[in-house]
This record gives structure tokens, sequence and C-alpha cells, in this order.
């Protein structure tokens, strides 16, 4: 038969709400009375269930995460370095997925649904602009950003112009001047990222006096099958270009694909460079500039347990900036 607190009270002698604190280290207990106490649940095998200490401490032992996608590479892998923290801190992972502006698919907000559920909140990359981002903030309880700033909340991030113009001028240094871009989407908010990194290619190109023609841009929606049809479409144009950018790796890969598809080699007949440092950029051979994924969300769920101890927002420290490399592989060559 299960023992239960009111067993360890009976056998201790005390009320089963001095059991309560004693077990939970709370304060208002004699020590000799505590000691007592821990030596009769040891002795009973006695164990407080963490749902009744956290319904006593008014905490939840819960962390939300709000994301708009689950599966994709990058989100499943900020999702990891996330997780890796919570779980050394005994932390719950409730983890919800918002309006997918892609499909048009509308969920249900998320902020009316984390009240008394959760204790802190972690969201990755939600548009500034987002009205539920808004809400979430206006909650007032700890949050933590992934890739994206908002004043007075902790975030952590990458320089994701500063990535856009290092990838492209690698191309231009290679000598392209007629170099093609694969974006998301034509979506009217666009992920910050994607806003950032279509900034960082146009900086390049117009400080390198290079015309950004509208018909070598394509959207691959960030995925692999988009950067297929993106590349595609690029190819049937009367001049294609001699290089692309992709801004992610995956929409890479799928450009890749659609070379080899139409008897075309990555690097030697058009470059293609991407963004991310996916776990198959190496194995595929792309250039592509690497950001810190796992660490984006191991440092920003650190941040946030720092918040929850002091239970307040913003007290997570500063925003984090993390670096990125250019790696160079076969995937991009010098213009013939």
């Amino acid at each position: 038969m299960a023992i239960t607190i009111r067993d360890v009270a009976e056998a201790a002698g005390v009320s089963t709400a001095t059991v309560s604190r004693a077990l939970r280290g709370l304060p208002y207990v004699d020590e000799s009375t505590r000691s007592r106490i821990q030596q009769v649940a040891v002795d009973l095998d006695y164990v407080i269930s963490p749902s009744a200490s956290r319904l006593a401490s008014g905490r939840t032992g819960s962390v939300a995460v709000i994301t708009p996608f689950i599966a994709r590479w990058f989100f499943s892998t900020v999702l990891s370095g996330v997780e890796g923290v919570l779980q050394a801190a005994g932390m719950d992972l409730l983890l919800m997925s918002v309006s997918d502006y892609l499909a048009g698919h509308q969920r249900l907000p998320p902020a009316p649904r984390l009240r008394r559920r959760v204790d802190g909140v972690l969201v990755i990359a939600m548009p500034p602009s987002d009205p539920q981002l808004r809400e979430i903030l206006d909650l007032g309880m700890p949050t933590s950003l992934i890739g994206v700033n908002t004043d007075g909340v902790p975030s952590v991030t990458i320089d994701d112009v500063l990535a856009a113009r290092v990838a492209t001028q690698h191309l231009v240094n290679l000598g392209h001047e007629r170099i093609g871009l694969i974006t998301g989407s034509s979506a009217e908010a666009p992920l910050t990222a994607e806003y950032d990194r279509e900034q960082g290619f146009r900086q390049v190109m117009a400080e390198n006096g290079l015309d950004i023609d509208p018909s070598l841009e394509a959207f691959g929606y960030f995925t692999i099958q988009g950067g297929e049809q993106a590349m595609t479409a690029l190819l049937t144009q009367r001049t294609p270009p001699t290089a692309v950018f992709a801004l992610s790796d995956e929409m890479a890969f799928g450009a890749m694909r659609a070379l080899r598809t139409h008897g075309l080699a990555p690097g030697r007949d058009i470059s293609i460079v991407g963004i991310d440092g996916h776990d198959m950029s190496e194995h595929l051979d792309l250039t592509t500039v690497v950001q810190p994924v796992y660490d984006l969300g191991r440092i920003a769920a650190e941040s946030l347990l720092v918040q929850m101890r002091t239970l307040s927002q913003g007290d997570g420290g500063d925003p984090v900036r993390l670096p990125t490399q250019l790696i160079v592989r076969g995937s991009t060559a010098p213009h013939r």
C-alpha cells in the first residue's frame, strides 16, 4: 500500500501541514522536528508529491515554449538546447505552436492558455509585429526570446544582416555579378531573420554596384522542396544566375537537387551558399554561414531560469548576440 503524508504525520506525531512544510524546506518548523520528520519519511520510503509541492508553493514547475514551427531543423535544434537546460533544472516543457503564416492557419492564441500553467515563457522567432507576441509579454511573467529582439526582454540572436552580408560578399569575391536570391515567403510579416537576411543581401549588392534583378528572386518557403522549386524557376530565366544565395540551408539543399536534376553541378556550373550550419551541410558539401543553433536555445533557457528565480521579467541579463562563421565548401567556386 502506498505511503501517504498522513502516515508520516501519524508516525512523527505532528500535523500533515507540518510534514509538508518540513519536507519542502519551508521556515517556521523547529529543526529537531524537521529532522525527526525527515527521518520518518526515509524510514517509510515516502517522497513528497511534486504536483502537491508545486500547488502549495504557487509554482507550476513548467515552462512554455512558443514556436511557429516544430518539425523544421532549426526549431527542433533550438528546442534540444532548451530541453537540456530545463531537464537539468527539473522543469517540465509545455510546447505550443502558434499561427503558421505560410498556410494561413490561425491557432488559438497562446497567451490565455499560459496563465497559471507555466512559470516562464520562451518564444522562438515570432515577428515583433505579431500581436500574439505583445499579448505574451503583457502577461508580465519571466520571458526569454530567441531569434528576435524586443526592448526590455532578454533575447539570444545572431546578426542575420551580417550573416547574409558575409554569404553574399563571398559570392561577389568569387567574381559573380548575376546573383539570384531564394527567399522565404511572400508574407507581409516575414520572420525577423528572413527580413534581415534579405537586407544584408541587398546591402552588399548595392555596395558593389551590382544590379538586383527581380526575375532572379524566388520563394523557397524555408523547405527543401521549396528551394528545389525556386531554383527550377531561376533556371528557366533567359539568363540564369551564376550564383544563388539561399536564406536557409534547407532551401539551398533543394536548390542543389534542382541543379543536379538539370545535369548541372553546384559550384562548377552555379554556385550555391546558404545560412544555418545544418547537420547535413557538410555531407552535401554546401558552403554556409554557420550559426550556433543549439546554443541559442541553451542560453535563452538559462536566462529564463535566472528570471524565474527573481520572479521578474527582464532580469535575465542583457541581449546576447552569438557569432557566426562562413564555412567554404564545394558548392561555391570562382565565376568562369
